[in-house]
This record gives structure tokens, C-alpha cells and sequence, in this order.
């Protein structure tokens, strides 16, 4: 008999149902929910929350079913998150969303670094305030390390501990809810204020501007929510394409209802100007004024939670992409290697550096986190831009499978959506963001460069139109800096 050795993967094990949902949603579900409250109504009155989260959820139904057909069309697309635009786009534009992703998911991390030792402030106050002093940072590089430590070990042994980490960080979220359903007896309370116009200094409340406005500033909050869902296409080589499809939806529908439960139901008993006032976590301060001392330490305890599971799912996920493009050529070959586990040990590391340099960048910053935030954003779009454009583009160039699961029509219908609303949220980010974004991308540059030249040492390492594209993106990036330091970005420009 034939022994054959097992395929090397990053991880070496299929996932099922369950723990590729509990991914999915641990991905999405970090330690955002719990201020969501506050987040929406910094900008907005409930009745644009409400159509932002209408808006919002439609657009991201369209991503998530994008990405299940694309798994179920194209099953052998591993890592499909990038593969997807490499395939429809060419070699440098599949590189560079690769590169933004994974760029994307290193600074990611550092936030919800930042945002744990917020958390332990309320415990240990001050020695964590604001995430950046210099036992934050300490403390903070510890866990990055020694979170990639227990990935280093295997991705089965990983979702083992986010499965219990996403099932425990889902207690205080129900309390929360139940407790709110109790107390948001008074229904008429809610249509109070519904559109944001009125004015009640004893509420902090003022008028909010336009409802069109207030919808635009509040799906920007929503987009962050739902940053992750495409985590079970980027680990699609740990399971079958039915499967990843099936959970990518479940995953969605799970938070969507969460996310829309926490951040409209304490509209039943606080105004949007009490909201808007709270300290974060906001539902920590919430529960201390409805049940008192002991539903905020539970929710700050939840973020805890929320926080830790959510970052390992992002440290699984932060080393997958450059070993599969190191796999196709794109990355340079020394990002394929792995481990006795079957991890990807050498992306795994070199992002771990990546992450803890951007976290010592947090000690000398003042607003680090909202500035990270905004920026992983933008350079994460591309991404699932990439990917909506690639299903159109399989419909219109009559490549889409005649027998497939979705017709056409419904895939055509789906990836349009779905690239429009991906526009949408680049504009709604604002120029600055792109500017900087710009930067970000244009550095990955060196990177292609080398991986192409060891793919194709004789060949040269740009086609005519890659080098056109090159150019343009570092002409850009210098003039990005130059309005970066001169003070011209004053959005991005807090160091």
C-alpha cells in the first residue's frame, strides 16, 4: 500500500460547521459590540440608525453571498480573498489586495491590543489609560507574542480556545439584551427625538443635521462591525466550499441581530445625547445605571473576553494570506514554509514584528486607535471590492458556470450590489484615508518586486501596465507624505 504523506497546509486540519460559524462570528464579534451604543450615537438619532443598519445589512448580505458563491463556483480558490482578485485582475492587483489585507489584519490586531488594555484600566487604573502608556505597551507585546505562540501550535488547538471564547463572550451580550427588553417598557420612549432635530441642554442632546448625514457617519461604525466576514473564504483550505458558504451566512445573520438588538434598544430608556456622553465600554455604563456596580464589571469582563478570542481568530488569520500567495508566487517563497504543525511559522512571525512595531508606534501617539481604525479600513476594501468585481466579471466574460448552485442572474445581482456598496464605503472613508492607504500599498511594491524576480529571474518584473500603475501609486504616496507632515491631513496627522 501507498503512503502517501498528508498535503501541507497552514494549518493541516479541516474545520466543520461549527467552528468555521463560531470563526466567522468570533472574527466579527470583537470588542466593538460593546460600545456600540455610544459609537452610533456619536453622529446619529435612532431613526437613522435604524436605515443605516437596514443599509448596512443589505450591503453586507451581498458580500457574504458573494463570497458563498465564489467558494461554491470556485472551490479550488484557496484563500479565496485574494485569489479571487488575482485571478480577475492580474498578478499586481491580486498582490496588492493580498498586501493590504494582510497589512489590514496586522494593524487590527494592535487595536484590539490597545483596546485590552483600555479594558484592564477599569481594573487597574491608571497604569492602561488610553492604551498607551508604558505598561500598556509592555503588557500589550506580551500578549501579541504570546498569542502568536498558541497559533505557532496549530489552527486546530486555536479554535478550540475561540470556540469557548466566542461561546463565553456571548453570555454578557444576551444579559445585556435581556435586561434591556425588561427595561425599555416605556415604548413611546423611543420615538422621542426619532430624526435628530431636537435640542434639550438637560439631555446633551442638539440637532444632528441631516438625516442623509447622519446615515453616512453611522455606517462607517457599522462597516468596522462587520470587518472579518469573510473569514471563513480566507481559511477555505481548512474546509469544503459548502460548509464555508453555510457559515459565512450564519455568521452574519448571528451579529447582524446582535449588533441591531445592542444598539437600539437602550434607546427605550436613555436619549441620544445621554448615549452619546457615556464612557466606553457604553454598555458597561448602561448596565451600572440600570442594575448597578455588577453589570458593569460583567461587561467589562465581556470585553475582556470578546477581545481575546476575537484577537486569535485575527492572528490565525494574519499568517494565512502571505503563505498562500507565497504559495502562488506572489509573496516571496520564504512565506511558504511552515512547521511540524503544518502552520505557516515564517508569515506567522514576520507579522507578529509587524504588530509589534506598530504597537511601540502607540506609544507615541495621542490617538492611535481611531487613526488605526479608520486606516485598516480603508486598505481592507480593496479586498472585498476585489472580490464582488471578480464574480461580475466571470458573468460578463461568460465564464460563470452554467450548472452552478445560483444562477446568473442572482450571482450578476449579487456581485453588483456588492461592489457598489464596496465604492461607497471608500468614499464615505474620506480622502485622507486613502492618501495614507496609498502609502501603505505603495511600500508592498518591494515586495512584489522581489517575489517576481524569483519566480521569473529572467523576466521582467513588471508588465507595462503594472509599471504604469507602480508609478502612479509612488508619485501618490510621496505627495501623501508631503501633505502627511506638513499638517495637510489633519484627520491622520495626531503623532
Amino acid at each position: 500500500m501507498e503512503n502517501k504523506k498528508p498535503k501541507a497546509t497552514s494549518a493541516g486540519h479541516q474545520l466543520g460547521i461549527l467552528a468555521m460559524t463560531l470563526l466567522v462570528v468570533s472574527a466579527m464579534f470583537g470588542g466593538g459590540i460593546f460600545n456600540i451604543p455610544q459609537n452610533m450615537s456619536q453622529s446619529a438619532a435612532l431613526g437613522a440608525i435604524i436605515i443605516a443598519w437596514i443599509v448596512t445589512a443589505l450591503g453586507i448580505f451581498f458580500l457574504a453571498k458573494t463570497f458563498q458563491i465564489l467558494s461554491s463556483v470556485k472551490p479550488e480558490m484557496k484563500s479565496g480573498i485574494y485569489m479571487y482578485s488575482r485571478a480577475g485582475f492580474g498578478k499586481l492587483v491580486g498582490f496588492l489586495v493580498a498586501w493590504g489585507y494582510w497589512m489590514s489584519t496586522a494593524f487590527g490586531n494592535v487595536g484590539y491590543a490597545v483596546l485590552l488594555m483600555d479594558a484592564l484600566n477599569y481594573f487597574f487604573p491608571p497604569w492602561f489609560k488610553g492604551g498607551n502608556t508604558w505598561q500598556a505597551v509592555a503588557l500589550a507585546s506580551v500578549c501579541i507574542w504570546g498569542m502568536s505562540f498558541m497559533v505557532i501550535r496549530g489552527v486546530k488547538a486555536a479554535t478550540v480556545l475561540n470556540n469557548i471564547g466566542t461561546i463565553a463572550k456571548f453570555v454578557p451580550v444576551l444579559i445585556f439584551i435581556a435586561i434591556a427588553l425588561f427595561y425599555a417598557i416605556e415604548y413611546h420612549h423611543f420615538s422621542i427625538d426619532f430624526w435628530g432635530n431636537m435640542k434639550s441642554n438637560a439631555l446633551h442632546d442638539k440637532p444632528l443635521g441631516s438625516v442623509f448625514d447622519q446615515i453616512k457617519s453611522t455606517m462607517l461604525v457599522t462597516l468596522w462591525m462587520y470587518i472579518g466576514i469573510e473569514g471563513a473564504v480566507v481559511l477555505s483550505d481548512k474546509s469544503d466550499a459548502k460548509t464555508v458558504g453555510k457559515a459565512t451566512i450564519f455568521g452574519f445573520i448571528i451579529t447582524t441581530i446582535l449588533y441591531v438588538a445592542v444598539s437600539v434598544l437602550p434607546y427605550g430608556f436613555f436619549s441620544q445625547g445621554e448615549l452619546a456622553t457615556m464612557s466606553p465600554p457604553s454598555t458597561a455604563a448602561i448596565l451600572s445605571q440600570l442594575v448597578g456596580h455588577w453589570g458593569e464589571i460583567m461587561i467589562n469582563v465581556g470585553v475582556i473576553i470578546a477581545l481575546l478570542s476575537s484577537w486569535l481568530v485575527w492572528t490565525m488569520l494574519v499568517a494565512e494570506l502571505p503563505w498562500a500567495c507565497a504559495k502562488d508566487g506572489a509573496f516571496p517563497k520564504v512565506f511558504a514554509k511552515t512547521n511540524s504543525a503544518g502552520v505557516a511559522n515564517v508569515s506567522l512571525w514576520t507579522s507578529t514584528v509587524v504588530m509589534q512595531l506598530a504597537m511601540l508606534l502607540v506609544y507615541f501617539s495621542n490617538n492611535a486607535w481611531n487613526v488605526m481604525l479608520s486606516i485598516t479600513g480603508v486598505i481592507l476594501l480593496p479586498a472585498y471590492i476585489g472580490s464582488s468585481a471578480y464574480l461580475w466579471r466571470l458573468i460578463f466574460t461568460k465564464q460563470y458556470p452554467m450548472k452552478a448552485a445560483y444562477g446568473a442572474t442572482t450571482a450578476l445581482l449579487t456581485s453588483i450590489i456588492a461592489t457598489v456598496y464596496g465604492f461607497w464605503l471608500i468614499y464615505a472613508a474620506g480622502l485622507s484615508y486613502i492618501l495614507v492607504g496609498c502609502v501603505i500599498y505603495t511600500i508592498g511594491l518591494l515586495v512584489f518586486y522581489k517575489a517576481r524576480k524569483e519566480e521569473s529571474p529572467d523576466e521582467p518584473a513588471f508588465t507595462r501596465s503594472e509599471f504604469i500603475i507602480s508609478v502612479v501609486m509612488v508619485a501618490v504616496a510621496i505627495i501623501s507624505l508631503v501633505m502627511l507632515f506638513n499638517g495637510m491631513l489633519p484627520e491622520i496627522y495626531s503623532f
